[in-house]
Parts: C-alpha cells; sequence; structure tokens
C-alpha cells in the first residue's frame, strides 16, 4: 500500500505543476482582440488628454512608431492583467497633475524611472495645456491684384481649429471681419457659418481703384468672431498682414497665419470728455454741449479710432430721449462742438440723469463702447459736482472735463 500512495502523491504534485505551467503560459499570451483594439485606439498619453476619445488608424500608427527612449508617457503594463485580460481598477483622473504625479512611479518601467522624474511630467503636461490654450486656430486666404481692372483681390479661404466660444454646445458661429489700413476705409465682412470650428467661407473681396505701387504701403488687418443673438459677439482673435515685400506680379499668392489674440488696449484709462450743461428752469429744458474728447485709447491694431458720443436722457431710470454726434475719423482727440437741447418732463433735475457713451464707428458691425460717463443726483465725485452747480445755477453755462469708465 505505501508504493501506491507515493505514487499517488507524485501524480498530484505533477499535476499541480501542469496547472501553473499553463497559467503562466496564458498569462503572457495577447488579450482578447476588442481588448487590444480598444488599449490601442484611446489615446492614453497626458499630453493629447482631452473629452473626446478617438479610435483613429492613425493613432494606432502613432502608439507602434513611438522611440524606445524616455518620453512623458504613461505606459500600461500588460503583464500585470488578470486571466480575462483586463487591469486592476485605479483612480486615475485625466487632467489631474497630481495623480499623474501619484501614479507615474507605478507605471513606467525601471529605466524610465531616472530618466523621468515626476515634477518633469507636471511641468512638461501643465506647458503642453497652456500652449494649447493659446492655440486660436489658423487663417487661410489667398492675395492678388488684378493689372487689367487696377483691383486688388483678396480671398478668405477657411479657417481651421478654432476654438469653441459656446460652452454648452462646445463649438462657435465664425465670421471674418475684414479692414485694410491704415486709412480703414475699405470694411467688409464673410457670412456666419454655423455650429463649426473649420469654417469653410471661399468669399472673394475685390478692392476697385487701388493702385498696384500702393499695395505695399498697406495692411490686412483680419478679426475673426463668433456670432452671438443674445450679446455682443465673441472675439476669437486677429491677423495683421503687412503687404511690404509681397510680390502679386507673378498672380495670387496663397497664405496662411496663425491666429493670435487680439491686441489689448495699452492705456489702462478710457480717456476724458469736455461737456457743457446748462438748466433753464423757466423753459424746462437741459441745454447739453459735447464739446471735446482727448486721450481716447486705441481700438484696433491701426492705432486710431472713429469715435462719436450717443446721449442718453434718463427720466426715472427711462430712457426718454437720445442724440448722437458725427462720428470723426482716426482720432484719439476728437473736437465735436455739438448742442443739444432736452425738453424735461418733470420740474427739477432730481430724477433726471444724462448718459454720455463714446463709442468706435465700425461700419457693417457693433460699435464697440470705449469709454461711458453719467451726470444725474446720484452721481458721485466730480460727475456729481457739476451736477450740483448747474441745479445750483441755472441759466449759466457750465463746463467740465471728466474721466471716461468701462462702457
Amino acid at each position: 500500500m505505501a508504493p501506491i500512495a507515493t505514487s499517488r502523491e507524485e501524480f498530484v504534485s505533477l499535476f499541480a505543476w501542469i496547472c501553473c505551467q499553463r497559467k503562466s503560459s496564458k498569462s503572457n499570451k495577447t488579450p482578447p482582440y476588442k481588448f487590444v483594439h480598444v488599449l490601442k485606439g484611446v489615446d492614453i498619453y497626458p499630453e493629447n488628454l482631452n473629452s473626446k476619445k478617438k479610435f483613429a488608424a492613425d493613432e494606432k500608427n502613432e502608439v507602434k512608431n513611438k522611440p524606445a527612449g524616455p518620453k512623458n508617457s504613461l505606459r500600461l503594463d500588460l503583464e500585470k492583467r488578470d486571466l480575462n485580460g483586463n487591469f486592476p481598477k485605479t483612480n486615475l483622473k485625466a487632467g489631474s497633475p497630481s495623480d499623474l504625479e501619484n501614479v507615474t512611479p507605478k507605471l513606467f518601467s525601471e529605466g524610465e524611472k531616472e530618466a523621468v522624474s515626476p515634477d518633469s511630467l507636471k511641468s512638461s503636461t501643465s506647458l503642453t495645456s497652456d500652449e494649447k490654450q493659446e492655440k486660436l486656430g489658423t487663417l487661410f486666404f489667398s492675395l492678388e491684384y488684378n493689372f487689367e481692372k487696377k483691383a486688388f483681390v483678396v480671398n478668405i479661404k477657411e479657417a481651421r481649429g478654432l476654438p469653441a466660444m459656446d460652452e454648452q454646445s462646445m463649438t462657435s458661429d465664425p465670421y471674418i471681419k475684414m479692414m485694410i489700413l491704415p486709412e480703414k476705409k475699405h470694411k467688409v465682412k464673410t457670412r456666419v457659418m454655423r455650429k463649426t470650428l473649420d469654417p469653410a467661407f471661399d468669399e472673394t473681396f475685390t478692392f476697385y481703384g487701388i493702385p498696384y505701387t500702393q499695395i505695399q504701403e498697406l495692411a490686412l488687418h483680419f478679426t475673426i468672431l463668433s456670432f452671438d443673438r443674445f450679446s455682443r459677439d465673441d472675439i476669437i482673435g486677429e491677423v495683421l498682414i503687412p503687404l511690404t515685400g509681397i510680390e502679386l506680379t507673378d498672380g495670387r499668392k496663397l497664405m496662411n497665419r496663425e491666429i493670435i489674440k487680439r491686441n489689448v488696449r495699452k492705456s489702462s484709462g478710457r480717456g476724458e470728455l469736455l461737456i457743457s450743461l446748462c438748466y433753464q428752469s423757466i423753459t424746462n429744458t437741459l441745454t447739453v454741449v459735447v464739446l471735446k474728447a482727448r486721450h481716447l485709447p486705441k481700438s484696433d491694431v491701426s492705432g486710431l479710432s472713429d469715435p462719436y458720443v450717443k446721449v442718453n436722457l434718463y427720466h426715472a431710470k427711462k430712457r426718454i430721449s437720445k442724440k448722437k454726434t458725427h462720428v470723426k475719423k482716426c482720432t484719439p482727440n476728437a473736437v465735436f462742438n455739438e448742442l443739444f437741447v432736452f425738453d424735461i418732463p418733470c420740474e427739477g433735475l432730481e430724477e433726471i440723469s444724462v448718459e454720455f457713451l463714446v463709442l468706435d464707428s465700425e461700419r457693417g458691425s457693433r460699435n464697440e463702447v470705449i469709454g461711458r460717463l453719467v451726470l444725474g443726483a446720484t452721481a458721485e465725485g466730480a460727475s456729481g459736482e457739476h451736477w450740483k452747480e448747474i441745479c445750483d445755477y441755472p441759466r449759466r453755462q457750465i463746463a467740465k472735463w471728466h474721466v471716461l469708465c468701462d462702457g
């Protein structure tokens, strides 16, 4: 009986050894096809993490062609999966630098741990995200000069990679405004393209009467905007093209430029406005004279504004009358000298206020507010003192300079 028991023990140990060998060989096999396809298709590298999962053949090739040297990327160890080909669950949130820092030592191989530190991965990831935020897309266009008709021809072809200005739909309704600097006489705009980040305009604008010798002195200014039905249109960015050195004698010239952020006004102030007021208590009228404006800030890359002043009369916070001056072309120091007379519907000026809006005239689009001024009984500072003086001294014309505030 003893030899039979020994052979039985040997058989059990041999069976256990065979099972272990099968288990180890299974762990080295490739996981199911479906899992490998998803793993190679999903973009798992931190510099490309976003809300969209891409399953493209191009990205499969990119994963295969990755160099073996050190790089800032996440690697999934296929040896750590279970029998079903699944990885153990880890709480990894995309885009969280702290999580990337904690997980990095576990996911990198031993050779890469020394080459790439968590701090360098964190800094490179943040730099990449900042660069992505600064990218506003690319504008494609062509320039041509027709010598027979003496006409300058600009074709706005398309824009690619625009940012989403609508947070809900994650898209934009882009259109483009273009003008020729420095005169700002020729202003045009394209049609609005609905819900797209890669609009194809393909619109041609022909400007007649521009001599070819004058082309070198001009510049093109493109403003890329997103249409907003309920408020002011969002400005995506701008492109400025000086035409100096661009030869158009050989025919059409295809060009493209990166869209950059709009040039913000360098002046911290909004300028000043000289106003004269006179209250006629007998006729119950208010005479307003818009005299001058000075130190108005630059409104665009040309450095020049086309200012005018809009005057609104309010009674009990309700607008009852409005006037406006003429537009003064290309000047930061405008002289208006325009007089307006308003009829006051009540006795006294306790519930009356006057609003002055200095705007930059833009043909074919909404005019931008340069600065704002409100005079009335509730106004403070110099505005309130000016209003108090015209109430205390009726029939006297009193003029003062006022600093404009943000519109």
